[in-house]
């Protein structure tokens, strides 16, 4: 950071106050507006009095000493607890438009706990994870923040009895569950906590705030949630351990036992790592870390699994990481009745070079959540505190070409992701094909050295697990993926196959092609070692994936290639399609759908628990939109779910509840 800069768009009565231990000093009525993109180095204290204002747009970095004070005073100089003073903003907070808003940040070094006492006023909107009653998740950023705060300030009654869904749901690491709250008045510890806030009857919708809650002017009413509290001290969080996440945990098969609370493991912790194979793999649930951001700043994740060559690093090397999901998604529903989950964004890390796969965004905002999984029970940490960024783009690695320098990445991680359209250009989906020297091309036994993740039934299109000689792999179509893998060297020229259901609603793709996470040029198709991706439309000749085109569906099947097809007849399986009806999750709607094959037009379905009797039977289903399997949910069982199209083509499953 460069500590010379002080740039600010409006300052007013700003002063230093070296006495009172205070470098910048706001005074009563006074304003201080700093701008969008904008940074104000501080190297000492910082305070308001009375009505005084700091309406941060852009970014403010304090680095102080322990006997420097960050502080909201009244006009008599008592500590001013009501907020309004210190204010992070949401730039663009209206419809449509707060989900990719910049905002203000706040970076506060040194400081200790006795001094740092002063409010924060952030501004917060984001839509809500689902339909009906769900939860919310969060991340609280405040040190010592009475718990019955929130009821006020997102004009909702809280409660502390469970299974009402109006309660606050903390997530504990070790025991993999959520306890709740159970007194309102106990406050926020200093620690990167995952809150689940209830919803019940959708009166927490967090993408609409009500215009009856006060707005610090001019933001306008009705526009955002502020929440206020002191920021967390960096130096009280500790790197937080990473060892023994569910290790004393029976999860069961598939996760069919129950928690301390009688719920069911499986109805709340969805490992999209473990069943990347079409079968649980026996991790499922272990050595899985929720957290939310502690910071009013944003956290960068991307290199956290491998250490970097250079100077440059951000302390972590957690070496034994599977994956991340860093933003659960949104639930949007078409006319036709499809529910898809957008939005959600997964990464996954190839485990020889600790190189991210998938959506290598990461970017953790203030307030938001992440899960974290790990391959195996290895003891880990994770340094929070270094991991600070208040740029929205992950930061570039160090690149050290002395010839001492460590080793680092053997070869390259290469992605295709192919983003799904709908007519208005609105993205509704997104599934990606990685090829490195290391990855393991076809069905996998274990998972855990994989960099795959499975998709949902809130997906809109996925990829299959390919044969080694190319397409469909007839053994595991019974699942699908949101990132799938293959060796480069033994797949090259060979496909796998992409797949939407929804051809009614997904009209295009786009393609995002990335090397070790970093995006090759806007318009151009080779990689680094000179060569591409490929894909070929149904009936088709195969194409050069260019980064940033845009193609149009023109089937529900197409094939995606790393290395131009020597010959796209491929292998004899790929004569007939296997039938590609699946029976999957959707968490979006909480509950398992059927997902017909596109080249379906009718379906028999009957769905049988475990001692036989027929609890569902529906004939002449209509394919053209997911069919919902509506069991009673107070009812713990497996079931049989049998799917007959009208050419005969049948398929079994089961599903445990």
């Amino acid at each position: 950071m460069r500590k010379s800069l002080f740039a600010i768009g409006l300052l007013a009565a700003v002063y230093s106050v070296q006495a009172q231990n205070v470098l910048v000093h706001v005074d009563d009525a006074a304003t201080t507006y700093v701008s969008e993109g904008t940074l104000v180095y501080s190297g000492g204290g910082v305070q308001t009095r009375g009505a005084g204002i700091m309406d941060v747009h852009g970014n403010i970095m304090v680095e102080a000493s322990a006997a420097d004070a960050f502080k909201t005073i009244t006009t008599g100089g008592a500590d001013k607890t009501d907020g309004g003073n210190i204010v992070l903003r949401l730039n663009t907070p209206g419809a449509g438009s707060y989900d990719t808003s910049t905002y203000g940040q706040l970076y506060i070094n040194g400081i200790s706990t006795a001094n740092l006492t002063g409010i924060v006023s952030k501004e917060y909107r984001t839509a809500k994870n689902g339909n009906g009653n769900y939860f919310q998740q969060i991340a609280l950023p405040f040190a010592g923040k009475a718990y019955s705060s929130l009821s006020t300030e997102l004009a909702k009654t809280f409660g502390t009895t469970r299974w009402t869904q109006n309660e606050i749901l903390s997530w504990n690491n070790a025991n993999v569950v959520s306890n709740h709250v159970t007194n309102l008045a106990n406050t926020t510890p200093a620690a990167p906590m995952y809150y689940m806030l209830g919803s019940n009857n959708n009166n927490l919708d967090l993408s609409t705030p009500p215009a009856s809650l006060p707005t610090i002017a001019p933001t306008a009413t009705g526009s955002v949630f502020t929440l206020n509290g002191a920021p967390v001290r960096s130096e009280d969080l500790a790197a937080v351990s990473l060892q023994n996440a569910g290790a004393s945990v029976a999860f069961g098969v598939n996760g069919n036992n129950t928690n301390q609370y009688n719920e069911k493991y499986n109805s709340y912790l969805q490992d999209q790592f473990d069943y990347t194979t079409g079968v649980f793999l026996g991790t499922y649930g272990k050595n899985i870390y929720q957290f939310g951001n502690p910071y009013f700043t944003n956290l960068d994740l991307s290199r956290i699994g491998y250490i970097e060559n250079g100077g440059v690093t951000d302390g972590n090397n957690i070496a034994n990481i599977w994956g991340v999901k860093y933003s659960t998604g949104t639930v949007e529903t078409y006319p036709n009745g499809t529910t898809f989950t957008t939005g959600a964004q997964v990464q996954t890390f190839d485990q020889f070079t600790g190189v991210p796969a998938g959506d290598t965004g990461l970017i953790i905002k203030p307030m938001q959540t992440f899960v974290l999984k790990l391959r195996d029970n290895t003891a880990q940490t994770l340094n929070f505190s270094t991991l600070r960024r208040f740029s929205s783009t992950v930061r570039a690695a160090a690149t050290d070409y002395n010839v001492t320098a460590a080793k680092g990445i053997v070869g390259t991680l290469k992605q295709l992701g192919v983003i799904a359209l709908d007519a208005t250009g609105k993205e509704v989906g997104r599934t990606y094909y990685v090829v490195t020297p290391n990855a393991t091309t076809g069905h996998q036994t274990t998972g855990a050295t994989s960099i795959q993740a499975a998709a949902t039934g809130g997906d809109a299109i996925g990829t299959f697990e390919e044969l080694p000689t190319g397409g469909y792999d007839n053994n595991n179509v019974n699942y699908w993926l949101y990132i799938n893998e293959a060796n480069e060297s033994n797949f090259k020229g060979k496909n796998v196959k992409l797949v939407t259901y929804n051809p009614a609603i997904v009209k295009s793709y786009k393609f995002e092609i990335k090397e070790n996470t970093v995006p090759i040029a806007n318009g151009a198709h080779a990689l680094s070692a000179g060569i591409g991706f490929y894909y070929k439309a149904p009936n088709g000749t195969a194409q050069q994936a260019v980064q940033g085109a845009v193609i149009p569906v023109t089937g529900t099947e197409y094939d995606l290639y790393y290395g131009e097809p020597s010959n796209i007849v491929l292998a004899a399986n790929e004569n007939k399609a296997p039938s590609r009806t699946l029976v999957v999750y959707n968490p979006g709607i909480d509950n398992y759908i059927v997902r017909f094959d596109p080249n379906w037009k009718k379906a028999d379905i009957e769905v049988y628990d475990m001692s036989g009797k027929l609890v569902i039977s529906k004939k002449s289903v209509e394919t053209s939109k997911d069919f919902v399997i509506e069991l009673d949910k107070k009812i713990k069982n497996s079931y049989v779910v049998k799917v007959v199209s009208d050419k005969g083509d049948i398929v079994n499953t089961k599903i445990l509840k």
